[in-house]
C-alpha cells in the first residue's frame, strides 16, 4: 500500500513536469506572435501585455484540452480574443490612437519607415470587418479556412472581405501616390 502511494506521487510529479515543459515550449514559440496580435487588436501596449498574460494563464489552466500542438496558435488567438471581449464586459478602457503605437524596426531606412507608417495608417482606416481578416492573413499567414474558423464566418465571406480589403488598400496607395506626385510636381 505504501509503494502504491509513492507511485501515485511520482506519476503526478511526472505529469506536472510534462505539463510544465509543454507550457514553456508553447510560450517560447508563440509569445511574440500573440503579443503582436494583441497590440494590433487593442492598440495599447499595457493592455496588450495584460491580455497576453491572462491568455497564457488560461492556456495553462486548460493546457490538457489542447490535443493538437499544430493548432496551438489558433487556440491561443481564440483565448486572446475572448479575453479582449471580457475586458469590455468588466471595464471600459480609454482607447489609444494608432499613431501612438510603434512597432517599427528601428534599423529600417527612413523611406521604408514612412512607407510602413503610411501602410499601417491605411490598414487602420479600414473597417474592422475588412481589417481583421487582412491582419490575420498578413501577420499570421492564416489561410482562408483558418480565418473563417477564427472569426466564425463562412469561407466565402472571408475571401470576399480579403479581396475587398486588398482593393481598398491598393486604391488608397494609388491615391496617395497620385497626391505625392501632384505635390512634388
Amino acid at each position: 500500500m505504501f509503494s502504491r502511494k509513492q507511485n501515485n506521487k511520482a506519476s503526478v510529479s511526472n505529469d506536472m513536469a510534462n505539463k510544465q515543459q509543454r507550457y514553456e515550449a508553447l510560450v517560447l514559440a508563440l509569445h511574440s506572435d500573440i503579443y503582436r496580435y494583441a497590440i494590433w487588436l487593442v492598440k495599447d501596449k499595457a493592455v496588450a501585455e495584460d491580455i497576453v498574460q491572462e491568455t497564457f494563464l488560461r492556456a495553462w489552466k486548460s493546457l490538457d484540452s489542447l490535443k493538437d500542438e499544430k493548432a496551438a496558435k489558433s487556440w491561443l488567438i481564440t483565448i486572446l480574443r475572448r479575453e479582449n471581449a471580457r475586458r469590455f464586459e468588466r471595464k471600459q478602457f480609454d482607447l489609444v490612437d494608432i499613431d501612438d503605437v510603434s512597432v517599427i524596426d528601428e534599423s529600417l531606412s527612413n523611406e521604408v519607415q514612412i512607407e510602413h507608417r503610411e501602410l499601417r495608417a491605411i490598414m487602420a482606416s479600414l473597417s474592422e470587418e475588412y481589417r481583421e481578416p487582412l491582419m490575420l492573413q498578413i501577420v499570421f499567414g492564416y489561410s482562408g479556412d483558418e480565418i473563417a474558423k477564427q472569426l466564425d464566418l463562412n469561407k466565402n465571406t472571408v475571401m470576399t472581405r480579403l479581396f475587398r480589403a486588398r482593393n481598398q488598400v491598393k486604391d488608397a496607395l494609388e491615391k496617395s501616390d497620385t497626391q505625392w506626385e501632384v505635390q512634388n510636381g
